[in-house]
């Protein structure tokens, strides 16, 4: 056998069994590292300033000079789908990150501690649950002002209960396993056996909340952008841009509104395909 066959063979074969098994999977992989390359460089990649206003039809269809199409004000949708993307993306990304690491350490706390604090943290959570997370998002609107700062920081709370819930499980059924025992009666630190052994047991459940819940924070924000409460004009988002082509849909024109829909469907199908995938790995897991 030469070397690099040897090489080949040892290589891990993850990303290959998901391509002979699951190519589902691999193309939802695949969009999601075009959505995130746009999130990151789509100011770099858009062909024209997003907004720039073109001499020519507003609402014009897709050509070789627009490919997308210009909006309602003659900008080009190719170039602000694109400059939309870092926050369209991006908020979402920033929502699931402060859910879950509040959510995981109200949980742990919760199950590590017991008695009168878990009780506390348990109705705290209960609390929060009761108020739909978009309900909370108009509040914060209305309280702070327009933009996606205070959405985005009412949402995180908002999504603590579900993350804390789910945790606070696998946190608690973690702890009663006996390695759990033998590293206290060994004497190590509660915070060792929280950072070296917990929490890294409890990262593939969290992994998979985490992609569901991006899609629903990356739904409530486009909601938000679309009822005029989110990103302001000029700036392009991709929730304000399906607002702000609705009335050329009935003359015609769907595609300022058309495209970011469809990025934002597509985005969500493949992070939830994704975690799935992730919930049934974790599900094995466990087994």
């Amino acid at each position: 056998m030469s070397v690099g066959q040897l090489a080949a063979k040892r290589v891990p074969t993850a990303a290959r069994r998901l391509a002979g098994h699951d190519p589902v999977v691999v193309a939802a992989v695949v969009v999601i590292a075009i959505v995130a390359l746009m999130a990151i460089g789509g100011r770099w990649l858009a062909p024209y300033p997003p907004d720039r206003l073109h001499a020519g039809p507003v609402n014009g269809a897709s050509s070789l000079a627009h490919l997308f199409g210009t909006d309602d004000l003659g900008r080009d949708i190719l170039s602000r789908v694109l400059a939309g993307a870092a926050a369209s993306v991006t908020m979402p990304v920033i929502v699931v990150l402060l859910s879950t690491t509040l959510g995981m350490s109200l949980a742990i706390t919760a199950a590590w501690l017991g008695g009168v604090t878990r009780g506390a943290i348990s109705r705290l959570i209960d609390v929060i649950f009761a108020i739909p997370g978009l309900v909370l998002a108009v509040l914060a609107v209305a309280m702070f002002g327009k933009g996606l700062v205070a959405p985005v920081v009412a949402l995180s709370i908002a999504y603590i209960p579900v993350v804390a819930r789910l945790t606070q499980s696998a946190a608690s059924r973690e702890l009663g396993r006996p390695y759990i025992a033998a590293l206290r009666v060994q004497g190590v630190s509660s915070i060792a056996i929280c950072f070296r052994h917990l929490i890294p047991a409890l990262i593939p459940v969290v992994a998979a909340q985490a992609t569901v819940g991006f899609g629903y924070a990356m739904l409530d924000l486009a909601a938000i952008s679309f009822l005029g409460l989110g990103a302001q004009p000029p700036a392009a988002d991709w929730g304000s841009m399906i607002a702000g082509g609705q009335a050329a849909i009935l003359s015609g024109a769907p595609e300022q509104s058309l495209f970011p829909a469809l990025l934002i469907v597509v985005t969500v199908l493949a992070v939830g395909i994704v975690g799935a995938r992730a919930t049934t790995w974790a599900e094995e897991k466990e087994r």
